[in-house]
């Protein structure tokens, strides 16, 4: 359902300043003998208007792994645990935890003050039942549910996770900063299974979702909710007090970059989450608009098999264009500009503790006549590849290209489907053949705090209809993930990591990692306060 703010936006009036005179003079009249005033006029809000990357149609966190509905989910929701700016783990609504010594037992007591939207508290309950939907879909949330024995209420605020056998997987997945994240719903919303969207958004974050005033294609509207409570401690990464120092956020739809750059330089919307690459000169000219690398770390272009149907469903046929491609020409093609992208043939992203380019060196570098013997000795037969194309992104927008014309190179047949990126995230999910609506690979990007790990890293979840859309099916990748979420030692996870990566690239292929770019960030020079992190959140910023 949704929940109807309060108040009452007064457009064109600058912040700060609309209804100063009428409140001056509204308080020196009385409305009858006796001296009682009117009751004060509504304020004027302070309205941020953002364009962010896509436009909102799915709601639902769970059920899909696109950015724009994760966005939104940080938006309304709030999560027991979450990163901060250097990448550890923070309580956010636990309060207290506590382990015991056979490390089989962990307990949480939930932090006082922690509402709905609804008005309703908090309980141990919706938190079971939100984790138990997250787990059902999410891949880190799979494998540590695979570790659980119960989850159990103790009482309101308070509840236990058992374990079958210790995992150090415990905080990494309960704090896990990108999709799917385990935002916390009411009960009765978590008990939607995993498979289907949920029809009530009632989070318990700073702002709430007005749906009344949702209109896709349009915009998406959020209002302050002033019965939250934010954490005492400072705003760091997505952690600390999440304070919404402004009235009501707008995500309005802007398809036309070109449209949106003007209307920021023109001082009519206030931010551009992802402002196209070839525009960034602009921006950079413009009086009162600055640029800011939000995530430092970067993102990860991936191309994504469908092991379930021909021919992607031959192990040796993926492997074929792990020798067609090559990274540098998907950069050059969707970025252009090498300052804000890196050829990385690590995995788990380069400059961090996993990253490593270990036996792949004569990988991802066209070389067409390997791939054309892998593509003969593994008995391709000219069935055509559906490739899912996305027209409407433009960070994604030239990837179905490039990887149409390296594949027809190395001897596939290839029917490139073009549609806007809703489209494709509505049809990725279907497992049907390619004749009644299927599809056989299609390219996406990953912020890279999402595929830091082997058990974060989506796309590697082999545990076949429940992994994520490709729905690859391999135990020994499995046995890996599930190694790595035993293991402790740093040491011995990097040759864990390693190991699922040489499986992935000559084994058994579940997507191609295809380069790490950069994405700054524009907004104009009154609005301060935006969070470093992996996301696009809007609590902390202010507009002057």
């Amino acid at each position: 359902m949704g929940i109807v703010g309060t108040g009452s936006e007064v457009r064109g009036a600058a912040p700060g300043e609309a209804l100063r005179g009428a409140t001056a003079v509204a308080l020196a009249i009385a409305v009858f003998a006796g001296g009682a005033l009117a009751a004060p006029p509504v304020q004027a809000q302070t309205t941020l208007k953002v364009v962010m990357h896509s436009d909102l149609k799915i709601v639902d966190p769970i059920f899909t792994t696109a950015y724009i509905t994760r966005n939104h989910g940080y938006m309304i929701y709030e999560t027991l645990f979450t990163t901060d700016a250097q990448g550890e783990v923070k309580p956010q609504m636990v309060d207290k935890y506590s382990v015991s010594d056979d490390n089989l037992k962990w307990t949480f007591t939930l932090r006082d003050g922690l509402l709905f939207h609804d008005g309703a508290p908090v309980t141990s309950e919706d938190v079971i039942a939100s984790l138990q939907r997250w787990g059902s879909k999410d891949a880190t949330g799979q494998k540590l549910l695979s570790f659980v024995k119960a989850m159990t209420a103790t009482d309101q605020k308070t509840f236990e996770i058992s374990l079958n056998s210790p995992t150090g997987l415990m905080l990494l997945a309960l704090g896990k900063p990108s999709s799917n994240v385990p935002f916390i719903m009411p009960k009765r919303v978590a008990q939607t299974p995993g498979g289907e969207q949920i029809k009530e958004y009632v989070g318990s974050g700073p702002f709430m979702f007005k749906v009344d005033e949702w209109k896709p294609g349009d915009r998406a509207v959020y209002v302050k909710f002033d019965k939250y409570k934010p954490r005492s401690e400072a705003a760091s990464g997505l952690a600390g007090g999440h304070v919404a120092k402004v009235d009501r956020v707008e995500w309005i739809s802007m398809p036309e970059q070109q449209t949106a750059v003007n209307a920021l330089v023109a001082g009519e919307i206030d931010l551009i989450e992802q402002p196209r690459h070839d525009l960034l000169p602009t921006l950079e000219k413009a009086k009162d608009v600055k640029l800011l690398e939000q995530n430092p770390l970067g993102n990860q272009y991936a191309f994504r098999f469908n092991v379930q149907q021909k021919p992607f469903d031959n192990p040796k046929i993926r492997a074929a264009l792990y020798e067609a491609f090559n990274q540098e020409d998907f950069l050059q093609a969707t970025i252009g500009n090498a300052k804000y992208y890196k050829v990385c043939k690590a995995m788990f992203i380069c400059g961090t503790p996993l990253a490593s380019e270990e036996g792949m060196k004569d990988k991802l570098e066209s070389n067409m006549t390997k791939a054309r013997a892998l593509l003969k000795e593994a008995g391709y037969d000219g069935t055509p590849v559906v490739l899912l194309h996305s027209t409407d992104l433009q960070v994604l927008t030239n990837l179905g290209p490039v990887a149409k014309s390296l594949m027809e190179k190395a001897g596939f047949k290839v029917d490139m489907q073009s549609s806007d990126w809703r489209t494709v995230v509505a049809r990725r999910v279907k497992k049907e053949p390619t004749s009644a609506g299927g599809w056989n690979a299609m390219l996406t990007s990953w912020v890279s705090a999402d595929v830091l790990n082997p058990v974060a890293t989506s796309f590697v979840n082999s545990a076949c209809d429940k992994a994520n859309f490709g729905w690859p099916c391999d135990e020994k990748l499995e046995k890996l993930r599930d190694d790595f979420a035993r293991e402790t030692d740093p040491a011995k996870q990097k040759a864990i990591a390693l190991a699922v990566q040489q499986r992935v690239v000559n084994e058994y292929p579940t997507h191609i990692f295809l380069g790490q770019w950069y994405q700054p960030m524009a907004h104009r020079s009154n609005i301060s306060g935006i969070i470093i992190a992996p996301v696009q959140v809007f609590w902390n910023v202010e507009k002057k």
